[in-house]
């Protein structure tokens, strides 16, 4: 039986470069390519945009398209088992690289996404970096969602977005849950994050 490394809880920066590096040459050796939208606290670790040194994984919002960015569940399987055979190599979970985020597609992302994204190159592996005020958007969604405790606040203060894109991001958030009891969890996250008046301001 095979011997793999135990899987590690946390991936840093330099270790998720050379994951990804190995993913892209492993599927340019088998003659395949793909184009993938990141979020998450990778992709903020990856424009070194935060102060925390490690995530659990990557997260792909979906494919990048001359269409923009679809969903890509099920996630295709020459990448899905290159990701597996990168995983077993350097002792990572098998869904260090995951499509778990892409019920954000569902209502739409922030206008102007696509004009955001940054590209980084890895052979087979081509990654479009989601952009800081679309990060700001998800982070202050995932704020909503799991409560003023989870790291996506420490996340926020990181990308030390001012009134304006918070409110903004605020706004977009209420397009995917418009419900009342939503907007009141997210006026009480926007002023524990210092956004005065947040009820009215949001209008």
């Amino acid at each position: 039986m095979t011997a793999y490394p135990r899987a590690m809880d946390a991936i840093g920066r330099k270790q998720l470069e050379v994951a990804l590096a190995a993913l892209g040459e492993l599927l340019e050796a088998r003659d395949a390519r793909y184009e993938v939208v990141l979020v998450g606290g990778g992709n903020l670790i990856l424009r070194g945009l935060i102060s925390r040194p490690t995530t659990k994984d990557i997260d792909i919002l979906g494919a990048r398209t001359a269409a923009g960015v679809e969903r890509m569940r099920p996630m295709p399987e020459p990448l899905r088992s290159a990701i597996v055979d990168v995983a077993r190599t350097f002792g990572l979970a098998d869904d260090w690289l995951n499509t778990g985020p892409d019920a954000l597609l569902d209502l739409g992302l922030p206008e102007g996404f696509a004009t955001r994204l940054e590209r980084r190159d890895f052979g087979g592996l081509v990654t479009w970096l989601a952009g800081w005020f679309d990060m700001v958007c998800f982070k202050l969604y995932a704020t909503v969602d799991q409560g003023p405790r989870s790291r996506h606040v420490q996340d926020l203060r990181d990308l030390q977005p001012g009134r304006d894109a918070l409110l903004e991001a605020g706004r977009w958030a209420t397009s995917h849950d418009p419900s009342p009891g939503f907007r009141s969890l997210l006026v009480e996250a926007l002023e524990h994050l210092g956004v005065e008046d947040a009820d009215a301001a949001l209008g």
